[in-house]
């Protein structure tokens, strides 16, 4: 539909569902924690906790109501209603923290609260003042980059043979293994962590990008043409590869939703208003309610005695540890153990052979793992805990504020990409949704991958014609 034209939902309907979506994820959801959860008396962090997510409910509720495929920050939100919000709070009221990281102080909750939430006002903050600024300061035209079908094609062979590859090395039952035996099979086979976690980008990333740029080309096709049934097929393909090498079975589930949202995307999810609604809050729901059941899966008969009521999802899963990671890296970043800058240049140098630097860094999670003694090594490391081990207090409330700037400007860039598609609407079907993996962390294997998705989105950009231009700003789309 045309770009230009109004949102059918009115000015009413958008108030009720704003309202009726704050009443369940920023009251009724804190409220029933509250109930459920007794509190045992271990620390008052959880009122800050608290806190988060009662805010996190209101900019999810108003962000999925409007409409507009603002996906970066949409998922930074997600992340952090989820994580820092509803199970930080369970965790703490509860005293059941995740087996993985034993022994965290409760001296350490109120400390590690008050980091999470100097984050996530600069973050507010900033991201609020740069939409404000470029409200005032107009539109900017934005020129649409295309898809190069020639590459497309390149890269769609080479995305097909990296994932034979994988699949060849892991063995095609790794599609049906429960997690934590996919786990073991691929630490046998790559027992770096940063290597492993390159060898799984490029068996998911090189043909979910080659997916989406098929689909652009196959839009750009004149009806009729016979090579729209050729591209056609060659999607099909691909989506059938992503769903052996991305099983929502034995993959992590965050690589997982990244794909299926992506895929989602390159279908036209986010086209329109409404279509963005269904996306954004049908992402909410599957984050609350579809991703705990997939989760029984994942470990196998023994996860099932966990599950109790909807709170016990979170009481003592190590999926949630991110809030006693943050706190761990507090405790590392007041130590003499930190290295300001040190963790940051693992991660910017995660090509460079262990061999020829034989002291590189390791994963985060796994050094904060190590600095405690822990003997479970594959932890996460959140973007608060990145910037902790790297500079500090100081480091989070300068880090987060230029992350809001960044997103907001991402955003801006992208949001009306969503409807007109080309090689925008492929960056913005990837990426906002990648950032539950990025702050959730560790860095370390994150920036490999994102390192190989970048690669992929570049190489099949086309630069566009010079008449080719288009607004940066929001998304006004019919539904």
């Amino acid at each position: 539909m045309a770009a230009g034209a109004e949102d059918t939902w009115s000015a009413g309907v958008r108030l009720v569902a704003v309202s009726a979506s704050i009443a369940t994820l920023a009251i009724a959801v804190p409220a029933g924690l509250l109930f459920a959860v007794p509190d045992t008396g271990r620390s008052q962090a959880w009122t800050i906790t608290l806190l988060i997510a009662v805010w996190g409910g209101v900019r999810l509720s108003v962000m999925w109501a409007n409409g507009e495929a603002k996906l970066f920050d949409f998922f930074f939100w997600l992340y952090t209603y989820l994580f820092m919000g509803v199970a930080a709070t369970v965790q703490i009221r509860a005293n059941d923290i995740p087996y993985t990281t034993p022994g965290m102080s409760p001296s350490l909750d109120m400390p590690t609260a008050w980091v999470v939430l100097l984050g996530v006002a600069g973050y507010e903050l900033a991201h609020g003042v740069y939409v404000l600024t470029r409200r005032k300061s107009g539109h900017r035209e934005l020129r649409l980059a295309t898809v190069s079908g020639g590459r497309t094609a390149l890269l769609y062979l080479v995305g097909i043979a990296l994932s034979g590859y994988y699949v060849a090395k892991a063995g095609l039952g790794l599609a049906v293994a429960n997690r934590y035996a996919a786990d073991a099979r691929l630490s046998m086979i790559w027992p770096e962590p940063a290597t492993r976690a390159i060898f799984v980008a490029l068996a998911v990333y090189p043909i979910l990008v080659a997916v989406g740029a098929v689909i652009q080309v196959r839009r750009a096709t004149p009806k009729g043409d016979p090579l729209r049934w050729v591209l056609w097929v060659m999607a099909a393909a691909g989506v059938a590869v992503l769903g052996v090498v991305a099983s929502p079975v034995s993959s992590a589930r965050y690589t997982f939703g990244t794909v299926a949202f992506a895929i989602l995307v390159y279908l036209g999810v986010t086209k329109t208003r409404f279509r963005t609604r269904l996306a954004t809050g049908g992402m909410i729901g599957a984050m609350l309610f579809v991703f705990p059941v997939l989760d029984m899966f994942r470990g196998g008969s023994s996860d099932l005695s966990r599950k109790g009521s909807f709170f016990s999802e979170y009481s003592g899963n190590p999926d949630y540890d991110s809030f006693w990671q943050i706190a761990n890296a507090l405790s590392y970043s007041l130590s003499d153990s930190m290295q300001a800058g040190r963790q940051i240049l693992g991660s910017l140098l995660f090509w460079v052979p262990r061999v020829i630097w034989p002291d590189k860094p390791t994963d985060t999670g796994v050094m904060l793992a190590n600095y405690r003694g822990y003997s479970f090594g594959n932890l996460s490391a959140p973007m608060w805990a990145e910037m902790l081990v790297n500079g500090g207090v100081i480091a989070v409330g300068v880090g987060f504020v230029i992350l809001g700037v960044v997103l907001a400007s991402l955003d801006r860039r992208m949001a009306r990409a969503h409807a007109v598609g080309g090689w925008l609407g492929l960056v913005g079907a990837i990426l906002p949704v990648y950032m539950m993996i990025l702050m959730r962390g560790s860095l370390l294997q994150a920036t490999g991958a994102i390192v190989v998705a970048l690669g992929c989105l570049w190489w099949v950009r086309r630069a566009a014609p010079r008449d080719t231009e288009l607004r940066a700003g929001p998304q006004s789309l019919s539904s």
